[in-house]
């Protein structure tokens, strides 16, 4: 009996050891991982820091350090704001119709082009969708800006010849169309790229289970819904999850370029040009900060919670 302890100590101590000389024979490929680890660890561990911020009245020119602390008092003024309400209604209905529209067309996109057996086609319609992700938002709001124009503006000019509209329309000094204009220009910027992963995950799924499908009868329709559509389930349940975890990210660029009037000031600011404008522009370092840590909690919340339900259906992140 009293062998026993002795012998689990040595298991324990093998195990350990051969953890070490499995480590030491992957020391290359250890090293490769060591420059992500210092990016994660400077951009964004590091900088977890500054968030004391939020609970004191910084002062530049005094430091974190010997700045006065003030406990929740830059929360209590943000929820008070008179412009709370407003913001938190344009960041969550802005998040959810980008969610409700843009999360499934990339989705619906891949499946499309599985479909397609005409190779050079297909090439063409990739490279077409793909390419709006290189550009930057700069150039993306000069396209949305020039295409809405009063002058010569493309989309003023069909509706015209169309005798839908009499006159020219200004389209980005109207609040009612921006959050239409917002979402399509995010569509026809993410859309392409973002179906890069669903066409990988369809592509991984196995031809036996078409050929199956096919003798029983399923039509290619058929085959999308009932083997296509539950085989890349796991990997459309993962992005929806970080899909609600990121409900608070409404935008920042393209809001930002698009609503930067102040007529549209109602309806495109959000949490995070809100924290752009107060905490850069007015320099309330606090104030700012606090709304982005309020605004981190309720995110991770939020993908907390997405994990939990997702879980209870067997995909889930952890």
């Amino acid at each position: 009996m009293k062998a026993e302890p002795q012998a689990l100590s040595g298991g324990v101590k093998k195990r350990k050891k051969g953890k070490f000389v499995q480590y030491f024979k992957q020391f290359d490929l250890q090293l490769m991982v060591i420059p992500g680890l210092l990016f994660i660890l400077v951009f964004n561990y590091i900088p977890m820091y500054g968030v004391l911020m939020s609970f004191q009245d910084y002062n530049i020119f005094e430091g974190m350090m010997k700045s006065e602390w003030v406990g929740l008092k830059h929360f209590s003024m943000f929820f008070n704001d008179p412009r709370f309400v407003e913001i938190m209604r344009n960041t969550i209905v802005l998040s959810l119709f980008k969610i409700l529209i843009c999360f499934p067309a990339p989705i619906l996109l891949a499946l499309m082009l599985n479909e397609i057996k005409n190779m050079a086609f297909k090439r063409t319609v990739q490279t077409v969708t793909y390419l709006p992700h290189f550009l930057s938002w700069v150039i993306v709001a000069g396209f949305a800006m020039s295409m809405l124009s009063t002058d010569n503006g493309s989309l003023n000019m069909a509706l015209e010849k169309l005798n839908i509209i009499d006159e020219p329309i200004n389209f980005l000094s109207k609040p009612e169309y921006f959050w239409t204009i917002i979402v399509t220009t995010n569509l026809w910027k993410t859309i392409g790229f973002n179906s890069i992963v669903f066409m990988a995950a369809i592509a991984g799924v196995s031809p036996q289970l078409y050929e199956a499908a096919s003798l029983d009868g399923a039509s290619r329709f058929k085959q999308m819904f009932l083997v296509t559509i539950p085989s890349i389930m796991p990997i459309i349940v993962i992005f929806m999850i970080l899909e609600i975890g990121n409900l608070l990210n409404a935008g920042f660029e393209d809001l930002l370029l698009l609503g930067d009037a102040a007529i549209l000031r109602s309806v495109s600011d959000v949490i995070d040009t809100y924290v752009y404008r107060v905490g850069i522009g007015s320099a309330r370092y606090s104030y700012a900060t606090a709304i982005g840590l309020f605004k981190a909690v309720i995110s991770l919340g939020l993908l907390t919670l997405a994990n939990y339900l997702a879980r209870r259906s067997g995909n889930s992140l952890w």
